[in-house]
């Protein structure tokens, strides 16, 4: 062990707060326990019982939003980038709680935490950028009568509600980076409710930005979501990551439905990585090295990583051969242990749900390299919520009703799918009702047209990889704040981030129409 990963005695369990109209509240009750994956032990224990949470998004909407709506971009942008030194600041102890509580390596927990601030210091940048403005100009005017006074301009405002950001497990500080960034720089003030079984770096996060904040400018809910969707209006905005099933709830409640609560989904997806037969050395590499790395990274617990491999069959056997060497080098165990590559699931609820999953698409698929259970170093037999890389490979094309094309096993796990031509390679790739992102390997260019034309509608990232960029190439999964996060489909329909496109959720387009001099000068 590092100087770093020197295990501590576990401490008694914790107990996470919340963040509510200005004070740090703790809920009644025994509360939800937090797990360590890695031991099974509870670690902490959070509740949301008996808070008042129609006061709280009345205060944010009351005290956070003017105070933010009366800063301009730039001083937005000063907030943003004290937050992401400040986050940097806890590091260390942001990461032991990544391994403690959510199973994390070391470099699984930089990797969601270095995500934080480096989105957070972008939004920054982008906020210093837009200078002394409070709204934004949504393209040129345009002349609504003959003489050339009378024009009209479209502005982007931000709403005056809250932004309630619903989010994931598997990123407990980058999840709440990525919606806040976009929220506060647009105005908006914004109310996070991170998944209960990985909240406490969540709440560490927050206990180290909040200070920097205006009163009201960012609240935090640990544990259950409770009546907070019955206390929306119009106003306000709900961001939420997660399941489809959960996102299908979100929509159709109520409250939402009856006021007309902005809604915006990224779920989970089914996302595919494509390579072309006559892919080129240094492209063949990347695509072992990113299959390997969105396998393992994170325990395979990412919503951008490759789910569905589309490989072509006279490359199969090669596939298999090198994508296994490579997984074999990978040692599954104890995080806190420098040798470790790969930590547990999240939670044993996730593992339960891996292990379904992996039942359903055994169904369709043979298992080729590896198995859910495995060795381990560090970690006794039957403790944990460990599942180990495995690697399946279909017969060849599935029907759309495979669990191949409608199962995702959030963890460790490809499907390896072989095809004979490029329209049926692209066929599979649609078969999961639209991703996140889909990966092209290749160098011929009438493939990377076909699938680009074939899979832009299906996917909200296209990553294409070909010789003379693959060593410079991103890893699909990595989710940048310059571009799109979100997808159709089955992925939700939701957009995030995109640079300045991720503030428009929270803004309102309105057209302002008048005398065209004075509205060049007003804006």
């Amino acid at each position: 062990m590092s100087e770093h990963t020197t295990r501590a005695p576990t401490p008694a369990p914790a107990r996470i707060e919340s963040y509510l109209c200005g004070r740090w509240v703790s809920g009644e009750g025994a509360g939800a326990p937090l797990h360590n994956p890695t031991t099974g032990e509870v670690v902490a224990t959070a509740s949301s019982a008996g808070l008042d949470l129609g006061a709280a998004l009345a205060f944010a909407r009351e005290r956070g939003g003017p105070a933010l709506r009366a800063l301009t971009f730039a001083e937005r942008g000063a907030l943003l980038k004290a937050m992401s030194q400040a986050i940097h600041a806890e590091r260390e102890a942001l990461i032991e709680l990544g391994r403690l509580n959510a199973g994390n390596t070391r470099g699984d927990a930089k990797f969601d935490i270095d995500g934080a601030t480096h989105t957070l210091m972008h939004y920054a940048q982008l906020g210093e950028s837009l200078g002394e403005r409070r709204v934004l100009l949504d393209g040129e005017p345009e002349p609504v009568a003959r003489g050339g006074r009378l024009s009209g301009q479209h502005i982007l405002a931000p709403r005056h509600g809250v932004a309630v950001h619903i989010n994931a497990f598997n990123f407990p500080a980058w999840g709440l980076a990525e919606k806040a960034a976009c929220a506060l720089l647009a105005g908006v003030p914004v109310l996070s409710k991170p998944a209960t079984s990985t909240a406490w770096m969540t709440h560490a996060l927050v206990r180290a930005v909040a200070p920097l904040l205006p009163e009201g400018a960012l609240s935090l809910l640990c544990g259950g979501v409770g009546d907070l969707l019955s206390h929306l209006d119009w106003r306000d905005v709900v961001a939420f990551t997660g399941s489809a099933d959960t996102g299908r709830v979100i929509r159709a409640h109520a409250n939402v439905l009856a006021q007309g609560v902005q809604v915006n989904i990224e779920a989970d997806s089914l996302n595919a990585a494509l390579l072309d037969e006559a892919a080129e050395d240094a492209t063949y590499d990347a695509f072992i090295r990113d299959v390997h790395r969105e396998m393992t990274q994170k325990a395979g617990q990412k919503c951008t990583a490759a789910r569905r491999v589309l490989v072509p069959r006279a490359r199969l056997d090669e596939v298999v051969a090198d994508l296994s060497e490579r997984l074999g080098r990978s040692v599954v165990g104890d995080p806190a242990l420098d040798e470790v590559t790969v930590g547990p699931l999240s939670a044993p609820s996730q593992r339960a749900a891996a292990l379904e999953g992996l039942a359903a698409l055994s169904a369709d698929a043979r298992v080729v390299f590896g198995g859910p259970e495995g060795p381990r170093v560090g970690v006794p037999d039957g403790v944990g919520a460990f599942i180990n890389p495995t690697v399946l490979c279909a017969a060849g094309p599935l029907p759309a009703t495979s669990a191949v094309h409608r199962v995702e096993v959030f963890g460790p796990v490809v499907t390896l799918i072989p095809y004979d031509s490029d329209e049926e390679a692209i066929a599979q790739a649609r078969m999961g009702d639209g991703c996140l992102v889909t990966a092209i390997y290749g160098d011929r260019l009438e493939l990377l047209e076909a699938a680009v034309l074939g899979l832009a509608a299906w996917s909200g990232r296209l990553v294409v990889v070909d010789a003379q960029v693959a060593d410079k190439s991103l890893s699909p999964g990595l989710v940048t704040p310059q571009l799109l996060h979100g997808g159709p489909g089955r992925a939700g329909g939701g957009e995030e981030l995109g640079g300045l496109r991720g503030l428009k959720l929270y803004q309102q387009r309105c057209a302002v129409q008048g005398n065209g001099p004075k509205l060049a000068r007003l804006f």
